[in-house]
């Protein structure tokens, strides 16, 4: 169950974060609209609306749910850099993921909306300077979290949700 949960593993948090590492997390960054537009290729309503494991969300969800954490991460860093460690708001994923749009609508919204938020986050963060990139923003639950620990992990989400849905893909033949 753990491989389905966490098909690339769990996050953990870089050693190193420098320029050249930054860079390769702006990439995957970049890269994520065209890949999961990829993942879901194809797919019809039934194969959306099929969980990538047992007790998980749906693809469908799963697609809403990246472009909700998504925004959410965006914006929480530009507070980052525009004030001194802010306290941002957390949400319910979970409860997020059962609401009406992200349980019916078709993907495509939320493609797009991913496309757009991608290339407006990849221009800011490879406009970042070193200051920047150490400014955090404060997470009621995890604490503070500086831009390039969350570009870090907001790269590790992309390819983990990604994953999950290109796993389901190929176990069930898609």
């Amino acid at each position: 169950m753990s491989e389905l949960s966490y098909p690339i593993g769990k996050f953990r948090a870089p050693e190193r974060m420098d320029a050249s590492e930054r860079s390769g997390w702006i990439d995957t960054i970049a890269a994520a609209p065209a890949r999961l537009r990829a993942a879901v290729a194809g797919l019809n309503d039934g194969q959306l609306d099929t969980p990538y494991r047992p007790g998980g969300w749906t693809v469908r969800q799963t697609i809403h749910h990246i472009a909700d954490s998504h925004m959410n991460s965006y914006l929480r860093m530009k507070f980052a850099v525009t004030e001194t460690d802010p306290l941002v708001k957390a949400y319910d994923e979970a409860e997020w993921a059962k609401l009406h749009d992200a349980s019916t609508m078709p993907v495509e919204p939320s493609l797009a909306l991913i496309d757009g938020l991608h290339a407006r986050w990849v221009v800011f963060l490879r406009s970042l300077d070193e200051a920047g990139w150490k400014k955090a923003f404060v997470h009621p639950e995890h604490g503070r979290l500086p831009v390039d620990r969350a570009t870090a992990l907001y790269a590790w989400h992309a390819k983990h949700h990604e994953a999950h849905i290109t796993g389901l893909r190929q176990r069930e033949g898609w």
